[in-house]
Order: C-alpha cells, then structure tokens, then sequence
C-alpha cells in the first residue's frame, strides 16, 4: 500500500483549503492509499476527518502524535485556557484522535512537553512513513515547509498547494 502524508497549516485554513483537503482524501482512498498525518487541528484534522466519514479501514490510517494521548490532550486543553484555540477545538479534536486510538490507527510518541522540537519530530516520523506528500503551505509557515524539505530530501513525491490566508 502506498501511503501519502497530508499536511499543512494548524492555524489558518478557509473553505477552499477545507475542500481541497478533502477531495485529495477522497482521491487517495478511491485509489486505495493510507493516509498518514499529524494529528492536529487545521488540515490534519480535515484530512482525519474525511477518511472517517468515508469509513476507512484501519489498515489504511496512521496519525502519529508527538506524545501519548493523555499528554497531547492536556496540551491542547491548555492551549484553549491561554486562549489560542477555543475549547470547542480542543475537544472536537480530542475526542477525534480518542475515535483513532480505539481504531488502532493513533501511533503516540514519547515526548513529554509539546513544544517545536516535539512537533519537527513528529514530522520526521511522518515523512518516515509516507511514500508521497501532499502538502497545504499556508502562508509560508515554517512547519509546512519543513515538512515539504524533509520529504524532498527523502526523494519522494511532493505535491505542493499554495495558499494566502
């Protein structure tokens, strides 16, 4: 089985990115690829979603997180508390990534602070896995494109789409 990474902006997305996301999930799975991806809000958690709506087999998913759940939940709880996402972010994907784990498709890393080195490691692991990328590079964030450098470097397929937000 091939397997495409999807990635992009955690932040900033719009209803064109979201249906973009969406399609590329749709196209992927009708040709029988897994999808891998990183477990967080914006085009992670788009591309999550649509694999679940279209009821994908667990063979065929793999979201990696930098921590156990149990960590990433806390962080992301806590992230709403300083006012950075809402709750209700938070929670929609808590109980997502709680949907993968019972699915056995949630790989939990290690870390224990959710910080950017947590996050540029789970990255790697991404692109470890991934046989291709599809990547939404909004505005130009760093993240994305160091996703974008280490799948270049890995020699594999790049896919790149654009966008300012």
């Amino acid at each position: 089985m091939k397997w495409t990474a999807i990635a992009g902006s955690w932040r900033h997305t719009n209803f064109d990115i979201e249906n973009q996301v969406r399609e590329e999930v749709r196209s992927l799975l009708v040709l029988g690829n897994g999808l891998v991806s990183g477990g967080a809000l914006g085009v992670d958690f788009l591309a999550t979603d649509e694999a679940l709506q279209a009821g994908i087999d667990a063979s065929q998913l793999k979201i990696i997180i930098p921590s156990k759940l149990e960590i990433y939940s806390a962080h992301y709880l806590n992230r709403a508390r300083e006012g950075v996402i809402t709750r209700e972010q938070a929670e929609t994907l808590i109980f997502q990534l709680e949907t993968v784990r019972s699915m056995g498709s949630l790989v939990e890393g290690m870390a224990q602070i959710i910080d950017k080195e947590a996050y540029f490691n789970r990255i790697t692991k991404i692109i470890n896995i991934a046989d291709e990328l599809i990547a939404f590079h909004v505005n130009d964030t760093q993240g994305t494109q160091d996703t974008i450098d280490k799948a270049r470097t890995k020699g594999i397929s790049v896919k790149v789409l654009r966008y300012k937000v």
